[in-house]
């Protein structure tokens, strides 16, 4: 006797379009550079305010923000030349769920820290 039974359908299948754009705006850096653009801000500023982030890695990482249509580079007009970042409205739109994100990471950090070190235990 053959049994019938339905599993629903994945719900992140291979092709969903959401995967690519999560892996790519949902990493670290990408987050913490998000959270640092409150207003047009300079490359070494930036990297300034992101302890441990590498100067490949934050360009890598700026690169691909602004690919996705989240931050807009602008070079001045200085000696010697610089760039700004700042948000475009894409990016600002990402800004509350994001923020949201971070206050829970406040939130509830202690309790993540404590249910680590009872699994570690």
């Amino acid at each position: 006797m053959t049994r019938n039974v339905s599993y629903p359908e994945p719900r992140f299948q291979v092709n969903c379009p959401t995967r690519p754009i999560l892996d790519q705006i949902a990493d670290k850096w990408s987050m913490m550079v998000l959270a640092v653009l409150e207003q047009p801000t300079r490359f070494n500023e930036i990297k300034r305010q992101l302890e441990g982030v590498t100067q490949r890695v934050l360009t890598q990482t700026l690169r691909r923000l602004e690919r996705n249509g989240m931050v807009q580079r602008r070079v001045l007009q200085t000696s010697p030349p610089g760039v700004e970042y700042s948000l475009t409205p894409l990016g600002e739109s990402f800004r509350e769920p994001f923020t949201r994100l971070y206050e829970w990471t406040l939130e509830h950090s202690d309790e993540i820290e404590r249910a680590q070190r009872a699994y570690d235990g």
